[in-house]
C-alpha cells in the first residue's frame, strides 16, 4: 500500500485508501474496517502527503511527524488519542519539540496520534511517498 493513496475525509472518522474514481466522487476503503464507500465530489478529501504541521520554523510534513513518532515508539502504537490533553501535549512535544504551541491545537494532536495508530495497525512502517523515496535514492547515488 502506497502512503500517497491514504486520504482523510472531512467529517468522517479514520483514514481511507483510494480505490477508484467514480462519477460522483471517489471510492475509498476504510483502513479501520475495510468497508468501501463513495466520498462525494463535494467532500473535502485530503491526501496525507499534502498535510503539514506548524512549527516555530518551517512547517514539517505529516509524513515526517509520523516517521518521528514511529522512531520514538520503536514501531509500536503511540499514546492513545483518548488520553488527557496534558499527556498528549507532553507526548507530542517529545516527538516534535519545535511544534507551534499556539497554532497546533489539542484536536490536531489527537488526530495525529489517532491517524498514526491506524496506519501502524494497517501495517505501515514507512510514511513517505514511494516516488519521493526513489528520487532521494537516485540523488544520493550521484
Amino acid at each position: 500500500m502506497d502512503f500517497r493513496e491514504i486520504l482523510a475525509i472531512s467529517g468522517q472518522p479514520g483514514l481511507y485508501k483510494y480505490v477508484a474514481q467514480s462519477q460522483r466522487g471517489v471510492i475509498v476503503e476504510s483502513l479501520v474496517d475495510g468497508r468501501r464507500m463513495n466520498a462525494a465530489a463535494n467532500a473535502r478529501v485530503s491526501a496525507l502527503t499534502e498535510i503539514s504541521m506548524f512549527t516555530e520554523g518551517e512547517d514539517i510534513a505529516l509524513s515526517e511527524v509520523f516517521t518521528r513518532i514511529f522512531d520514538h515508539y520503536e514501531g509500536k502504537e503511540a499514546i492513545s488519542e483518548k488520553e488527557s490533553a496534558d499527556k498528549l501535549k507532553a507526548a507530542f512535544a517529545e516527538v516534535v519539540p519545535e511544534y507551534d504551541r499556539e497554532r497546533v491545537h489539542v484536536s490536531d494532536i489527537k488526530k495525529c496520534f489517532a491517524w498514526y495508530n491506524i496506519l501502524v495497525k494497517a501495517g505501515f512502517t514507512k510514511f513517505v511517498d514511494v516516488e519521493d523515496e526513489a528520487k532521494e535514492g537516485e540523488e544520493e547515488t550521484k
